[in-house]
């Protein structure tokens, strides 16, 4: 880890800074409807070519402009295929916005992308691992990345594992062999492993058992409280939200729609005779589930098309 970049951080900073970005992407496929009627290829463009081979734009992520402050968790809610996802690419420089600023304490993400990566890590909701490899050898892997000694690499990774609740019987055992939930603990721990300033938690819960997912919020509680760092995260979970989020933005169709303290949020909307929920509130907003499988955002789902390859090359990159 640089751990200089850390110690010339201007403190009056805010630690996220996105003034009007949008994102877009190039698809094939023809509308949900279409594919569930069973019309593809029914339908031709003014050239003769079927629809669905006609390239046609979407936008993922559209004029989003928010600021996290130091030493907050802001949350981000929204449907599947909202942008939640494509935003934390963009703000991770995993993808490059098309329009718009981005900066990390003060840091321009784009003339400035190797010290913002030394600065922030991201978990995903489908983290790459080397497959083959174990938790523990995972862990020391990234760690060295960053510039950790040996020996330190590994008193931290062995912390860290047990902190999250991991058994110490699983510390190396090939991370094919895990269950979904497991591994998405070691993603965590390998995140917090480098204590990031800025930490992008994309889903860190979902398919956590209720007792780990516990463990986890209080973890995020931890590395606020001790470590000076600032979390964004995104989560379908209400409750969660409700219970981590400092302030919370709800994504629509890739715009902001909503932005306030979950008290304020729910200050939004009717109380009918009981006290609103957040899901209450995002029902209210959105006009929508808060999962819809089907009805999906094409644009997040190009992104989605970033492999587990692509997220584990990106590591190499912060050597």
């Amino acid at each position: 880890m640089n751990y200089q970049i850390k110690a010339n951080i201007d403190t009056t900073q805010d630690a996220l800074n996105v003034r009007q970005v949008s994102k877009r992407f190039k698809v094939q496929k023809p509308p949900f409807w279409e594919r569930w009627l069973g019309r593809n290829g029914a339908h031709q463009d003014a050239s003769g070519e079927k629809a669905d081979t006609v390239r046609r734009e979407v936008i993922a992520v559209n004029n989003v402009s928010l600021d996290v402050h130091r030493g907050e968790i802001y949350g981000i809610l929204g449907p599947n295929g909202s942008g939640k996802s494509t935003l934390v690419r963009l703000l991770s420089t995993l993808l490059m916005a098309d329009e718009g600023e981005t900066r990390v304490f003060g840091l321009d993400i784009v003339r400035h992308e190797m010290d913002v990566k030394r600065m922030i890590n991201r978990v995903s909701v489908d983290a790459a691992f080397f497959k083959k490899l174990s938790p523990l050898e995972n862990l020391l892997y990234g760690a060295r990345l960053y510039g950790m000694t040996g020996r330190e690499a590994r008193e931290k990774s062995l912390a860290i594992l047990g902190r999250l609740g991991l058994d110490a019987r699983t510390y190396t055992q090939p991370m094919e062999e895990m269950s979904r939930g497991m591994q998405q603990k070691v993603a965590i721990a390998r995140a917090f492993l480098t204590q990031p300033i800025l930490l992008l938690l994309d889903e860190p819960t979902t398919g956590l058992d209720p007792r780990s997912k516990y463990e986890v919020q209080e973890f995020v509680y931890e590395l606020r409280d001790k470590h000076d760092a600032t979390i964004l995260i995104t989560t379908h979970d209400m409750g969660e939200a409700d219970r981590l989020c400092d302030r919370i933005a709800i994504l629509d169709d890739g715009a902001i729609v909503a932005e306030d303290t979950p008290a304020g949020l729910k200050r939004l909307i009717n109380r009918n005779g009981h006290e609103p929920t957040l899901e209450d509130v995002f029902m209210q907003l959105t006009g929508k589930q808060l999962v819809e499988l089907d009805d999906f955002n094409e644009g997040e789902a190009a992104a989605a098309a970033l492999t587990e390859e692509d997220d584990a090359e990106t590591i190499k990159a912060v050597a």
